[in-house]
């Protein structure tokens, strides 16, 4: 069983830091689409640059960040990403309680948080692979993957209520706080980190930016696992925005169970997270990545035959249980798959590159299913992104790869 393996003191701490983040991010999931449609009023287009334009500018400045993040030691980025997060979204409930909130405030944090978020997964991950074996990071991404899920399963409806007794900017309090307190676990991991991993590499080259797209594209099962990432989360987080209109503002759905509709389903992401390491371990991985990958990606179609009432509420419920219970069986075994598959001294580069590309791929593909939906209508829009998505199984990997030997590395000045 995935939850009785011991993994050590530091990633008990570094799990710790994960949870309360999540959890808080989860009490606060949807907070900014909620806020720009139920205090400024926000139409289509704008909740579709919300979702878009904010992450797409986080992506860009993420790029200078990841060699940054590569040849620094990876605490104290995390803590300062942390803390640079819990300060945007401070700003929200200061701004609503003076009558000063606007769009704008909400589109400069949207990229902020992005950005910051980044650059705390590329240390985060370049982290977890110096504190547990190999044979362990399966376990501990399983862990990381089942707690996401659930923090969302718990976290929107309490959300929800909160939102409705306290008012709307109630949640976006949680989730700052939750940043301080994720900081505060990152500090109590003890013991010398090591010097950052280096190749001879120097961070100021120019070419250090593009060094993590440079492994990524350069090695085929990256390659293939990377484009159908691509296509699947930006295509899955495109309806994101269209569903927030379609259901809040066109259906009549209150907060609550707009909220309920995505959380409840999350509850799925728990069993596909706990079953990824028996499932590899009788079918192997490549057969996760082709069967799984796939069934993730046929359901989304579904949210086009929403309807007003329980029967809407229940479609909703059942096409996201389905993609969920994929999902989080896949990523990971992705997660692995790609630490694995990385070098030491190119880890922090490589997850930044797949978080920034995945970004911008949700950033083009969210702004162009919100100008669809301005022309035509939300549902349209949904169908086209249903459609699409199932052309992305083409995309994934045809052939099983084993691990690149990793070279001798030297340290870089302490």
């Amino acid at each position: 069983m995935v939850g009785r393996r011991r993994l050590g003191r530091p990633f008990g701490w570094l799990w710790a830091a994960y949870a309360v983040s999540a959890y808080g991010s989860g009490l606060g999931f949807g907070a900014l689409p909620l806020i720009a449609v139920l205090v400024l009023h926000a139409g289509p287009a704008e909740m579709s640059a919300l979702s878009a334009v904010g992450p797409a500018v986080g992506a860009l400045i993420a790029v200078p960040l990841a060699p940054w993040v590569e040849f620094r030691r990876k605490r104290p980025v995390m803590i300062t990403m942390d803390l640079t997060r819990f300060a945007a979204m401070a700003t929200i409930p200061v701004a609503y309680a003076f009558g000063r909130l606007g769009f704008v405030q909400l589109l400069v944090i949207s990229a902020v948080v992005a950005a910051a978020k980044i650059a705390f997964n590329a240390a985060s991950g370049a982290l977890l692979k110096s504190l547990v074996r190999p044979d362990d990071l399966l376990v501990a991404n399983a862990r990381f993957e089942s707690t996401n899920w659930s923090s969302i399963a718990i976290g929107p409806p309490l959300g929800g209520a909160a939102i409705g007794v306290f008012g709307p900017v109630t949640t976006v309090v949680a989730d700052a706080l939750s940043y301080l307190l994720s900081a505060l676990g990152i500090t109590a991991i003890r013991g010398r980190e090591e010097a950052p991993p280096s190749s001879g590499t120097s961070p100021d080259r120019a070419g250090a930016l593009l060094d993590g797209w440079r492994h990524i594209l350069g090695h085929p099962g990256l390659r293939a696992l990377y484009l159908n990432n691509l296509l699947v989360a930006g295509l899955i987080m495109a309806t994101e925005p269209l569903l927030a209109v379609l259901l809040l503002r066109q259906l009549g759905f209150p907060p609550w169970q707009y909220a309920l509709a995505f959380a409840a389903p999350c509850l799925g992401g728990l069993v596909g997270s706990r079953l990824a390491r028996r499932v590899v371990a009788r079918h192997g991985r490549h057969a996760v990545f082709r069967t799984v990958g796939t069934l993730r990606a046929v359901w989304l179609v579904g949210l086009v035959f929403v309807r007003p009432g329980v029967v809407g509420l229940v479609t909703v419920m059942a096409v996201e249980l389905a993609i969920i219970v994929n999902m989080s069986l896949y990523t990971p075994v992705l997660a692995t798959y790609r630490l694995e598959h990385t070098p030491k001294h190119l880890v922090a580069r490589t997850l930044s590159a797949w978080s920034i590309g995945q970004q911008a791929a949700i950033a083009t593909l969210t702004a162009l299913a919100g100008l669809l939906a301005d022309l035509t209508s939300p549902r349209t829009a949904l169908a086209a992104a249903g459609l699409l998505i199932l052309t992305s199984p083409l995309l994934l990997p045809r052939h099983d790869h084993a691990p690149r030997h990793e070279p001798e590395l030297t340290h870089g000045p302490r």
